[in-house]
């Protein structure tokens, strides 16, 4: 997976989705249901710098692969939609193939 652009894309985009739906489905909840604000802050942190480093593969991979525009920009979209990297990845492991 790691061997091509797009790869190193896929793998970035499955921690960055999963920190994602960490931060969604059981920080937010600890917050407001549990009262611990703790664990937003940690979970936050994490997931914003997975979010960085995300970004950062995307403009190496529009980069390096002349990428169209408009795959850089969905990139960057379905990171905001939980489960978006994950449907992402399917259109993704089809362009890798090719």
């Amino acid at each position: 997976m790691l061997k091509t652009p797009i790869g190193k894309l896929r793998f970035m985009g499955y921690f960055e989705g999963i920190s994602l739906l960490i931060l969604l489905f059981i920080a937010m909840p600890l917050k407001y249901g549990a009262d611990m604000p703790e664990a937003v802050r940690i979970v936050g942190s994490i997931h914003g710098a997975l979010f960085i480093v995300y970004c950062l593969v995307i403009a190496y991979v529009t980069l390096k692969i002349k990428w169209d525009i408009i795959w850089a920009a969905v990139s960057v979209i379905v990171a905001f939609i939980p489960f978006g990297n994950f449907i992402l990845d399917k259109k993704l492991r089809e362009l890798d193939a090719k």
